[in-house]
């Protein structure tokens, strides 16, 4: 089983190790960075792209290669990609997965701090409008920045961020202060936040409703004790999406692969 597989999450290492373990397969496994490559190798992957890739580039390298399946283990708000590989997909006919990781079951958490937007824009105006005081946890990547400073002062901006070249740069074009970097190694437990938010007096954080594996309950109950609020950027609807191709567990992910062989 040959397995093209759109990494960089931690749901994909999981994807890795598992087939790996129970199927006879080759998996490639791409990546936006270096770090992302590094820890799908050591999950397992036969081979790594530690890059960007455009669709034509995706394309190429599914044909060329002839693989079997082509398993979307992106973020959930990496929009782009995941509709771009189910288009590629339908049109090379090459059997497809999406892999979304739940929302966040907040059933039991106190929601009373938490404010929903639709996109990072709208996070921006509305720290502007209603929160102008105190500092800006940004725990939401280096992509997002931009849009959060069209309306934010860069003075109270704390972005957590893996510190890697293209973060750095992303955070210099922006003239964030290097002191104000928070540098990021997997989801921060409540005690972390808990700190984060003591030591640079915040008054509100950013973060998407990317699922419990993100670490979205423990900020919730960290902005909860401070008494701080949550900014939540809701996932993206991604348009053309076929829910039969969707899968949220490893066992899903075995009923599709078993089903296509």
């Amino acid at each position: 089983m040959k397995i093209f597989l759109l990494g960089g999450t931690k749901d994909s290492i999981n994807i890795i190790e598992h087939i790996k373990n129970k199927y006879d397969s080759y998996i490639l496994t791409t990546t936006t960075t270096e770090y992302g490559a590094k820890l799908a190798k050591e999950g397992g992957s036969d081979d790594t792209i530690a890059r960007p890739l455009l669709k034509d580039e995706i394309k190429e390298i599914l044909i060329d290669e002839n693989f079997d399946v082509l398993i979307d283990a992106t973020h959930p708000f990496a929009e782009h990609i995941t509709q771009t590989s189910a288009s590629l997909a339908e049109e090379l006919d090459i059997a497809y997965v999406r892999f979304e990781r739940p929302p966040t079951n907040l059933e039991d958490i106190d929601t009373s701090h938490i404010h929903y937007v639709n996109s990072f824009e709208d996070a921006g105006k509305l720290i502007a409008s209603e929160f102008d005081d105190g500092n800006v946890l940004h725990f939401a990547g280096a992509n997002t920045m931009e849009d959060i400073l069209r309306h934010v002062p860069v003075d109270r901006f704390y972005p957590r961020i893996l510190k890697v070249e293209s973060s750095i740069k992303k955070c210099e074009s922006l003239n964030v202060d290097p002191n104000h970097i928070i540098p990021m190694k997997g989801a921060a437990s409540l005690e972390e936040n808990l700190e984060l938010i003591e030591k640079y007096d915040a008054s509100v954080m950013i973060t998407k409703e990317s699922g419990d594996i993100g670490g979205v309950v423990e900020k919730i109950q960290a902005a909860n004790q401070k008494d701080i609020a949550v900014i939540m950027i809701k996932r993206p609807e991604i348009d053309n999406l076929n829910k039969k191709d969707m899968v949220s567990n490893l066992d899903e992910l075995d009923i599709k692969l078993q089903n296509f062989f």
